[in-house]
């Protein structure tokens, strides 16, 4: 196996912004695990199999080719199809919790719980440990959850506020200037108006109801899941 693997397992997680310890979380890998792969260690083929799926690249060029001395262009069509990623085609099954008769819960991620939710998404253990709770009023053929809200970006939905909203497994049905709650790699939870850009399907623009914050362009490969706002909970009038 090519020596080459170990930079570019470190490069790919830099390029992420990632630590160690939050790139092991997210692919099932202890943080010494990830550390041997980026030092000496050889993945098994199992592994290997799990960071070609993480970081969206071919087990051959994560294996023989030195990703760091290449631009930013080529690096993206190597690493990412948008065309696949949209459609859910690479996304995993959706970590959920059921009651005795099957029917699906609305987990709830509370202020507190986001950043422990940005590398858990895909725990069902996490998922499964969640306060939840059920609407009879909403579709039981949709999957719902709930995250508080933080910060004014979207007033006048106010921070602190829950909002529901319905998971989105094929990206491609996203209707310009859907209020989205978004799980990303690198900012966490954000919650936009989301707006496809034709001319360029790398990237999604985010947009913030409050006007004091800038619009700004978000690289799909960036995306773990995608939530459509539904309805918000707020105790304040």
């Amino acid at each position: 196996m090519s020596q080459v693997i170990h930079a570019n397992i470190r490069f790919l997680r830099q390029r992420l912004k990632l630590t160690q310890a939050e790139a092991a979380a997210r692919m099932g890998f202890s943080r010494s695990q990830l550390a041997g792969y980026e030092g000496t260690i050889k993945p098994t083929l199992e592994a290997l199999v799990k960071l070609s799926d993480f970081f969206s690249i071919s087990a051959d060029h994560l294996l023989r080719t030195a990703l760091q001395g290449l631009s930013e262009k080529k690096l993206q069509e190597l690493t990412f199809d948008p065309v696949r990623h949209m459609s859910g085609s690479q996304l995993r099954v959706l970590a959920t919790t059921v009651d005795a008769e099957e029917q699906e819960y609305i987990e709830v991620v509370s202020e507190k719980a986001r950043a422990g939710y940005a590398s858990g998404y895909s725990d069902p253990e996490f998922i499964g440990d969640l306060p939840r709770f059920q609407l009879p009023f909403l579709s039981k053929q949709r999957k719902y959850r709930s995250f508080q809200l933080s910060g004014d970006s979207m007033l006048p939905i106010p921070s602190g506020a829950w909002v529901i909203s319905e998971y989105l497994d094929d990206w491609n049905r996203l209707k310009d200037g859907t209020r989205c709650v978004v799980l990303t790699r690198s900012e966490g939870i954000v919650f936009k108006l989301v707006y496809r850009k034709p001319q360029d399907p790398l990237h999604l623009l985010m947009v913030s109801q409050n006007p004091e914050f800038a619009p700004y362009d978000l690289p799909v490969s960036e995306i773990l899941e995608i939530w459509v706002f539904k309805l918000v909970l707020s105790a304040q009038a």
